[in-house]
């Protein structure tokens, strides 16, 4: 005969086998971070980290997904199309506000399409020429460029980035004839740079900081609108050109139609992680900065008012995608 122990013990195993698909639901998921670069540059340094100290924190695993191609456009109609349920995001850079103007189709909607997360770090840039050019610092170099019309050239590592379309506004603003020349990544652009085949290229300080210190490059300005710590005897474009200011930036964002609350958590967890000692000495050593908090609707009028800042740059400069 079954006694009554045995029959709660039955019982209650019984329980535990109807509860364990629940159970394993609650367990920690994946998320995939969608990045629209390559591995190693700046975007996915910055998801590396934060997908590191937010799976250690939320006890949710963050896994770095690098979607390149199109100017982030592949990665962002990625997200774009993934079920608003927390498990794909993606962590865009800049291209993110200047390709709404900057393609004249898109396969997705940047404002309608996207939950606005939080913006995590920013990005300046630096100005930087080979050794020889005779040209300390902005002024020396729209002096001279002035004096040489047509004779010298910045390159673009990237048609339509937000460092070409700072070098545009610089050369409208100086009102100075630089050639433009188009590199396929920062790299070859770079070195062509140090030996002297190009004297011009803008590239994030994570890129060039460590060429400019073993004297490869020298800097000649930065394009936020102070000067950085790293760099502090490089002058702010802005010093010379008033209200020049190119900084880069970082942001997450969700498919549209993300649960409110989920959204809010998450961008939560994401300024909480912006305080980590470890987080933020990683981001120093690549010269990048934590973004100042802001919460999502904060966020989402920064990214419009970036829209709509970038878009006027894409008109005025005529920047194209090719």
């Amino acid at each position: 005969m079954i006694n009554r122990r045995q029959t709660l013990g039955a019982l209650g195993a019984g329980l535990l086998a109807l509860q364990a698909p629940a159970i394993v639901r609650a367990q920690p998921a994946v998320t995939r971070l969608l990045v629209g670069a390559t591995p190693g540059g700046g975007t996915d340094i910055v998801a590396r980290a934060l997908a590191q100290e937010l799976s250690t924190r939320t006890g949710r695993q963050y896994v770095v997904d690098n979607k390149p191609g199109a100017a982030g456009n592949i990665a962002a109609q990625m997200v774009a199309q993934a079920a608003p349920d927390g498990a794909t995001l993606l962590l865009s850079y800049t291209s993110h506000a200047i390709n709404p103007t900057l393609y004249t189709k898109l396969p997705f909607d940047t404002q309608k399409d996207f939950t606005p997360i939080a913006g995590v770090a920013t990005i300046p840039a630096l100005l930087v020429a080979n050794p020889a050019l005779p040209a300390r610092d902005v002024r020396e170099l729209i002096a001279l460029a002035k004096a040489r019309p047509g004779q010298l050239n910045i390159a673009i590592a990237g048609l339509g980035s937000a460092n070409h379309l700072a070098g545009e506004v610089l050369k409208l603003q100086a009102g100075v004839d630089i050639i433009s020349v188009p590199y396929k990544g920062t790299g070859p652009a770079l070195q062509d740079v140090i030996a002297g085949q190009i004297q011009l290229a803008i590239s994030g300080v994570a890129s060039v900081q460590q060429l400019v210190k073993g004297g490869k490059v020298k800097a000649i300005g930065v394009t936020s609108a102070r000067r950085v710590a790293e760099f502090p005897d490089v002058q702010a474009i802005g010093e010379v050109l008033p209200g020049f200011d190119f900084s880069s930036w970082y942001g997450l964002f969700g498919p549209a139609g993300m649960d409110a609350r989920q959204a809010d958590t998450l961008s939560a967890a994401v300024r909480d992680v912006l305080g980590s000692p470890a987080l933020l000495a990683r981001l120093k050593h690549e010269g990048i900065l934590p973004m100042p908090s802001r919460d999502r609707a904060e966020f989402e009028r920064f990214v419009n008012s970036e829209i709509s800042r970038w878009g006027k740059v894409v008109q005025q400069t005529g920047a194209t995608p090719q």
